[in-house]
């Protein structure tokens, strides 16, 4: 019979094109998937794995297997939703992916209350951008996933997840107290033309957002400092480096110096927690799922769940 780790470390391969990677994703060495996979020959029969440059490649023996492998491994996952489901407990682990400033700012509340609630689930947190969040959740690396979604930008969901709105969250501009317009009620974008900006680092969501709403009001952004940081473009405006736009739930402690100015029309990004359809008819997802409510309720009033594929 067919070992299912074994398997499991044949499929991380076969999707992740290396020993390397596929233990960062099994969260294992590298050492144990190849001895895994060096099991698996000799259980086998076949070569599964040959040189390839510095690497190796799958044989087609390797990748028949490889394809089985995926829809066991689904059959297992669903097998093992469906008794959760039949008991009714919230038990086993959990994995949870949250990009940055949900997993500061909404992920800590939400843990500790399911912790209260079902002590015997098992909970691990993975700070992850939300593209990497959407590959690991349909790969079923993760079991949920807190991602973002910019309204004039949207986040493309993968077919086979749904997902549940939690909450609206709001960007407003954020200028130092000597900004001529720090007094105002709101602004309006384009009013910020001309001005230096404070970003992410390019090649981030947030960078990427930030230069396509910039363009969006018809200028072009001059970003002269880049930090990955929330409170770190906070640190910057108070010190008359330049501009920003920061959610509101990236922002914990407005420092001196600095002024928080609505926009007109608002930035929105939408707070969506995401799993595989499959999966939830695991009690632990729909513990998951009310906890993430309960913790959003905070920053605004959850909205229903519906299909996202």
């Amino acid at each position: 019979m067919l070992d299912l780790n074994r398997l499991k470390a044949l499929h991380a391969v076969a999707v992740y094109g290396s020993v390397g990677a596929a233990a960062d994703a099994l969260m294992v060495t590298p050492s144990a998937v190849s001895q895994q996979l060096a099991k698996l020959e000799r259980e086998t029969g076949a070569t599964l794995l040959e040189r390839n440059g510095r690497g190796v490649r799958l044989t087609d023996a390797a990748g028949l297997l490889a394809d089985h492998a995926e829809r066991i491994l689904a059959l297992v996952e669903t097998a093992e939703a469906d008794f959760e489901a039949l008991r009714g407990e919230v038990v086993g682990r959990l994995s949870i992916g949250a990009f940055p400033t949900a997993a500061r700012g909404l992920l800590p509340a939400a843990l500790s209350h399911l912790h209260r609630r079902h002590p015997d689930l098992r909970l691990q947190l993975h700070e992850r951008e939300p593209e990497r969040q959407l590959r690991e959740v349909s790969r079923g690396e993760l079991d949920l996933a807190v991602v973002q979604d910019w309204g004039n930008r949207p986040l493309a969901v993968p077919e086979g997840l749904s997902r549940a709105q939690l909450f609206d969250d709001v960007a407003d501009a954020i200028l130092p107290a000597s900004h001529p317009l720090a007094d105002r009620s709101e602004i309006e974008l384009s009013e910020l033309s001309g001005e230096q900006w404070i970003s992410s680092s390019p090649g981030t969501i947030c960078h990427d957002w930030l230069v396509h709403t910039l363009r969006s009001a018809e200028f072009e952004p001059d970003i002269t400092c880049m930090a990955d940081e929330y409170p770190t473009h906070l640190a910057l405006v108070a010190a008359g480096r330049g501009c920003a736009i920061i959610p509101r739930l990236g922002r914990d402690f407005i420092p001196e110096g600095v002024r928080v100015v609505p926009l007109r029309p608002r930035l929105v990004r939408k707070i969506y927690a995401l799993w595989r359809t499959d999966a939830a008819r695991r009690p632990a997802i729909r513990a998951a799922v009310e906890a993430l409510r309960t913790a959003s309720a905070a920053h605004q009033q959850p909205v229903e769940d519906h299909a996202a594929g």
